[in-house]
């Protein structure tokens, strides 16, 4: 590019130009044109203009802004149509499964000074919904969510407001036993969503893992405010406060979710496949939800056991709701993750780290006694529960043929239910025999024992035509 001459810009042209009478400058074009650019797009030459002493470049070109940075894998997954206005709905009507366990449990000891008999109740309530569950999702399958979820919903809800009342009017206990038991009928709000997010995302691998684990998140979240909800409605306001608020939440957001008729699956009236407890490779994941619910329901009793003897029987909550948020942390992170080869081989992976993490709490509360060290080690250990989780609950929507997803996914809530009954009774009885500190040992067993089932061979799936088509 040609500079100007050394006359215009030197320091005796400037001082000359301040006495002679001021012109305006004009436009300087350089006598040669730029060499072209090797690529098709268009030359923007820029103008040069000299003032008394400076040189003055303009460009008019136009102007290119930065590419924006491509949405992560959460933001994409909630740009699917439909997806944000089913999921909220959702997440109130799931907020209350961690809500009226403790909320019954809180108003009937608050009312009737038995413990024993709000353990009883809430038992009863279990075990009852471990039978109904699995014939409510045959039904949402067979009828579509709209038309069997939101019947069902009612009823529950029916159900826990007659328990309600039966305490405020003093009615006699075998009535809190019946009225509980009437809550069986409350829909896998979780298995819902996800069966959704199947049906949506049936053609992409990828973007459902970040669905399972966006789902297994929100099942931590929930299990983590709701105890600490409930507790606070129950003690600051009125005894029957957390079950009120919990009914009004679960009807309320079963409504709008089950008013998203655009993601909803289609029904299956009549479905070809067979039960997913006949299907190859159910039986033994239920197993593996089996042992899995020991270890939640053993750590459950026993943390709050060791909170107890150490004199902060309060804080227990706290300390569990770590754990959770550390679940709930690492169901995010490893939704955002690609997962490396397929779920069966996965599994026995995600199960070995929660095994292992596992050890930390029993040697925390073994060697130091220590309750804050302790809910550190929980976190840690929460790290590996949503993981497991989440590759648990892939395979089984891999294996369940697809007009019987809801109860192959009830199936398996209803396994972890049934560990977590069995996890509660082993890690009482050892906190009364032995110690709070070793009772610890009992996850890690059960974890071991998921471990073991978890490396067992699948029996593989025959090469039927008829169970492919339904499968896929």
């Amino acid at each position: 590019m040609p500079q100007p001459t050394p006359a215009r810009s030197s320091r005796t042209s400037s001082r000359s130009a301040l006495s002679a009478p001021s012109r305006p400058s004009l436009p300087f074009r350089p006598s040669r044109p730029f060499p072209p650019h090797a690529t098709s797009a268009p030359v923007h030459t820029p103008v040069l203009a000299v003032t008394a002493d400076a040189l003055v470049v303009a460009d008019f070109g136009p102007r290119t802004r930065r590419p924006r940075r491509p949405p992560g894998p959460y933001r994409r997954l909630l740009a699917t149509p439909g997806a944000r206005a089913f999921t909220a709905g959702n997440l109130l009507a799931r907020l209350p499964a961690g809500m009226f366990s403790v909320s019954a449990v809180v108003m009937i000891a608050g009312t009737r000074g038995s413990y024993a008999l709000a353990g009883a109740v809430t038992a009863t309530g279990l075990a009852a919904t471990a039978l109904v569950a699995p014939w409510t999702a045959r039904l949402v399958d067979r009828y579509g969510q709209a038309r069997a979820a939101l019947p069902a919903t009612l009823v529950a809800a029916l159900g826990s407001l007659a328990l309600l009342l039966c305490v405020r009017w003093d009615a006699p206990a075998w009535t809190l036993f019946a009225a509980y038991a009437a809550t069986a009928t409350t829909p896998n709000t979780g298995g819902m969503a996800r069966a959704r997010w199947a049906h949506l995302l049936k053609d992409d691998a990828g973007a459902l893992h970040t669905a399972n684990s966006f789902e297994q998140a929100m099942d931590e979240l929930c299990f983590m405010l709701g105890p600490v909800l409930a507790a606070f409605l129950c003690t600051a306001l009125f005894p029957e406060a957390g079950t009120l608020v919990a009914v009004v939440l679960l009807v309320t957001g079963m409504l709008l979710f089950t008013a998203q008729r655009s993601t909803e699956p289609p029904a299956r009236p009549r479905p070809n496949a067979k039960a997913p407890l006949r299907t190859p490779g159910i039986p033994a994941l239920l197993v593996v939800c089996l042992a899995t619910g020991g270890v939640f329901g053993a750590t459950e009793v026993v943390t709050i056991a060791f909170a107890d003897a150490q004199g902060h029987r309060a804080a227990a909550g706290a300390v569990l709701a770590l754990q959770a948020a550390g679940s709930c942390a690492a169901g995010l992170l490893y939704g955002a993750l690609k997962p490396a080869g397929p779920a069966a081989r996965r599994l026995p992976w995600c199960v070995a780290a929660m095994a292992a993490l596992l050890t930390l709490p029993l040697l925390a509360a073994s060697l130091s006694g220590s309750l804050p060290l302790l809910a550190l080690t929980l976190l840690v250990a929460g790290m590996a529960t949503a993981p497991t989780m989440v590759t648990t609950m892939t395979l089984v929507q891999q294996r369940t043929p697809r007009d019987r997803l809801n109860e192959g996914m009830t199936l398996a809530v209803t396994g972890l239910l049934g560990g977590i009954a069995c996890g509660s009774a082993a890690g009482g009885w050892t906190v009364e025999h032995v110690s709070p500190a070793a009772a610890y040992a009992i996850p890690v067993t059960a974890a071991a024992t998921a471990l073991l089932l978890a490396l067992l061979p699948p029996r593989t799936p025959g090469h039927n035509p008829r169970d492919a088509a339904t499968r896929h």
